[in-house]
């Protein structure tokens, strides 16, 4: 399972208007012991590169026991991160000191959804 956005995946996410501000909804699924490689990444992308990119957690959990959902459907974390812009997050992710760090993250996850999100408009 892919963990990581690629190159095309990457240009299709800009072709909805690059400028606009977008909430990044991460489910993760760790991999065997995959936690602790994880929690490096984490505190280096807050420390360093959501900063240098406007970014900011606006939520990080643990996931617990799924309510509503198929088996093998629950998550073991949350996490949504807001962008000032698509744009913004390509240039993150296309960062050479970024691409060293995101190796933590790759190695710490068996499945993961990254889901763009933006908000409804009113009414």
């Amino acid at each position: 399972m892919a963990v990581d956005p690629s190159g095309g995946d990457l240009r299709d996410f800009l072709t909805e208007d690059p400028q606009a501000p977008v909430v990044m909804l991460n489910l993760l699924r760790f991999a065997d012991g995959g936690r602790n490689s994880y929690a490096s990444y984490a505190a280096e992308l807050r420390e360093t590169f959501l900063p240098r990119y406007g970014g900011e957690v606006i939520y990080a959990g643990a996931g617990g026991r799924a309510l509503v959902a198929e088996d093998g459907q629950a998550w073991d974390a949350v996490l949504l991160v807001r962008y000032p812009s698509r744009q913004a997050f390509c240039a993150m992710v296309a960062d050479p000191a970024y691409q060293q760090v995101t190796r933590l993250r790759t190695v710490a996850l068996q499945e993961a959804v990254l889901q763009p999100t933006v908000p409804w408009s009113p009414g």
